[in-house]
């Protein structure tokens, strides 16, 4: 059977390494690669080199990213994806049984509606999420109305996918595949961190990432603000901050934090961690603090506390780990001193349904060698 898999970015590739390992270890499966978006970036690191270091190759690459990132760049960007993918389906629409597209960025949105028309079969993972905070969350719904099969990280969100759809055929509740990758990666030890990064993790280390909030692009600069305001008023700590997704006008916050913290001997700037080092940190970390998705999803694995910023992810389900306010210095000076009047966290992961890859794997090859 061959497969597609469809990954515009460092986010996706990662939380795909699970389900691309089952399949290498299928006789049945011939698993293709298509890599395009911020893969193909220089200016966001060029992560195809992280997509071939982890052993894969990549099978076809499709360029379509501009490096700005105005609103009216970002829907020239979906445009030329559209374009790009267009004439991509015409070519190889013969190459695939199924194509998997993951979760809710403008680029994915744009590579599976190119798709529709040459009658492209997708099974989409992560619909049924929502995130008022980011603009993602039209492109999420759309690909669920575009795709014939849905793996969906929790049995809400498959409820809703099955809301959405006027025929709610093949949904299936799997868990979020990227908790796979705890079993899968041997995460790197205290020393074997500080080796690669130079950063010493037994200090107490924030991990931080903060993204654009897409749907109110114009609060982003206040918010980046009062968040670099509280990092360099928090003594005692030092922070692992991870640099902000190609969303709408995430060079605003990319800059702010070049320009404040880029020289502070505490903070330490990363472009991209890779899966492995981005868990490692997770593991040793003192808590995250930003608003990533992997705070919701992936943190409570590591029995670990989040501060979450603003409403980017408002509306998704969250833990008994995940405090969420306000982006304001004080609010977050205030949540890292309950924080550290906390117990140690033992509550589950609401978002782990064990297996999440072998059970796609299994659901594919009961439908498709009926």
């Amino acid at each position: 059977m061959k497969i597609g898999i469809l990954t515009s970015s460092r986010a996706d590739f990662g939380i795909y390494l699970p389900l691309l390992k089952e399949m290498q270890r299928q006789p049945w499966i011939d698993a293709r690669i298509i890599v395009f978006g911020t893969h193909l970036s220089r200016y966001h690191g060029y992560t195809l080199k992280q997509i071939e270091e982890s052993g894969f190759k990549a099978f076809y690459t499709v360029e379509s990213m501009l490096l700005s990132d105005t609103p009216d760049s970002i829907s020239t960007a979906i445009g030329l994806t559209t374009i790009q993918f267009a004439t991509f389906w015409k070519q190889h629409r013969a190459d695939f049984d199924l194509v998997f597209a993951l979760g809710d960025r403008y680029e994915m949105l744009a590579a599976v509606m190119a798709g529709v028309p040459s009658q492209i079969k997708f099974a989409h993972l992560h619909g049924g999420e929502k995130t008022l905070g980011a603009i993602d969350n039209v492109f999420r719904h759309c690909i669920t109305h575009a795709s014939a099969m849905h793996f969906t990280s929790t049995q809400q969100y498959a409820d809703r996918v099955r809301q959405m759809l006027d025929e709610p055929k093949h949904i299936y509740w799997v868990g979020a595949l990227s908790l796979d990758n705890l079993s899968d990666i041997k995460l790197l030890s205290l020393k074997e961190f500080a080796e690669k990064w130079q950063i010493d993790m037994q200090k107490q280390t924030v991990l931080t990432t903060f993204h654009p909030e897409t749907s109110n692009p114009t609060q982003n600069e206040h918010d980046a603000l009062q968040l670099v305001e509280a990092i360099e008023a928090l003594n005692g700590y030092h922070f692992l901050v991870t640099m902000p997704n190609a969303d709408t006008n995430g060079s605003i916050v990319r800059e702010i934090f070049n320009k404040r913290l880029g020289q502070r001997e505490e903070v330490f700037l990363i472009e991209n961690l890779g899966t492995q080092s981005y868990f490692s940190a997770m593991k040793h970390c003192s808590f995250l603090l930003g608003n990533t998705s992997s705070g919701i999803i992936e943190a409570a694995s590591f029995a670990k506390y989040v501060i979450n910023l603003g409403d980017r992810q408002k509306g998704r389900l969250c833990g008994d780990n995940v405090i969420t306010i306000d982006v304001s210095k004080d609010n977050i000076l205030a949540a890292v001193k309950r924080i550290e009047s906390l117990p140690m966290l033992s509550s589950k992961n609401i978002y782990y349904n064990g297996g999440a890859a072998k059970a796609i794997v299994r659901t594919i090859e009961s439908i498709f060698k009926e």
